[in-house]
């Protein structure tokens, strides 16, 4: 297959422009609208639709860009191990990340990273609902889980904790949480749905983070909010240590049944299509990443401000 058509077909589904993409490639835009044509033609699908007004990915189009990508990283990877290239460092990064995460730890250290790579177009898409990286055509995204999904990889970026909170006027208002039992007495603030959550301390005993139980709950799907409103007095809250550690130390959060954690084995991962060889574009960002936040959030869960927390 013509790698150079199938590098025009990934410029065009970044740029959603033809002409944009020839004119990368050195292309005149009827020559690259023509390679485009024997490439659909050579797979038997049209990968691009066309109209006056705009280009958009096709279904079948969709279906084949993570191949195409494949192709050329392999390509690139090949090349470079034979010493013929030096992996070029540009394109479009499409990137998926948590709002309230991405607000705090990543929007602040996106100059540096423009300043190193003048050449790559980061493109984000920053909430809190999670994308799919598939369909969505993602490079790469930061997500906060256990890795079970067959389909992608991805690289620890740092371990996570996540605890109890409420505000001390909250506390001082309402009946004293001295055990996990108590919580079904106060406001609970869940995110995104009433599902229980479990609850551990350091001796390994269990207990439940359960909303159904709560004679009033709030309910939110974003994280920034929830913070917002634990920091308001609407109630108790999980909450990731990396968002709250700031509000602990300055006393506007207070950590509730501060021996007790989420009973999950979370962690940040930079996660991606599961591939043998990642881009140039996508290395350089995750290493990035790792670089500027990795240590930070790791010395986080390992600080004096958590140890006095858990004492």
């Amino acid at each position: 297959m013509d790698t150079e058509s199938v590098r025009l077909f990934v410029l065009c589904a970044e740029k959603l422009n033809i002409s944009a993409a020839g004119r990368e490639l050195g292309m005149a835009p009827a020559v690259a609208s023509a390679r485009l044509a024997k490439l659909e033609k050579r797979l038997g699908a049209d990968l691009l639709r066309r109209s006056t007004r705009k280009v958009s990915l096709s279904l079948e189009g969709a279906d084949f860009l993570p191949f195409a990508k494949e192709m050329l990283a392999q390509e690139d990877a090949a090349l470079a191990a034979l010493g013929m290239v030096t992996p070029t460092v540009s394109g479009t990064l499409r990137f998926a990340a948590p709002s309230t995460f991405a607000q705090n730890y990543i929007a602040p250290i996106l100059p540096k990273f423009l300043t190193m790579y003048p050449d790559i177009t980061l493109d984000l898409r920053l909430s809190d609902t999670q994308f799919d990286l598939i369909e969505g055509s993602f490079d790469l995204a930061l997500r906060n889980l256990e890795m079970s999904d067959s389909s992608l990889k991805g690289r620890k970026l740092a371990d996570d904790l996540r605890v109890l909170c409420a505000s001390p006027s909250y506390l001082a208002d309402h009946a004293p949480l001295e055990n996990p039992s108590d919580l079904a007495r106060h406001r609970l603030i869940a995110f995104k749905d009433f599902s229980a959550r479990g609850l551990v301390n350091r001796e390994g005993k269990k207990a439940q983070f359960d909303p159904k139980l709560a004679p009033s709950c709030l309910l939110c799907d974003d994280g920034q909010s929830q913070k917002i409103a634990t920091m308001a007095g609407a109630g108790v809250s999980i909450n990731s240590m990396w968002s709250v550690h700031r509000e602990l130390a300055n006393g506007s959060l207070v950590r509730v049944l501060p021996e007790y954690r989420l009973d999950q084995d979370t962690a940040l991962w930079l996660v991606y299509p599961k591939s043998n060889v990642l881009t140039a574009k996508v290395r350089v960002f995750v290493d990035f990443l790792l670089d500027e936040i990795g240590g930070t959030l790791s010395d986080l869960v390992r600080s004096d401000v958590i140890r006095v927390y858990d004492q």
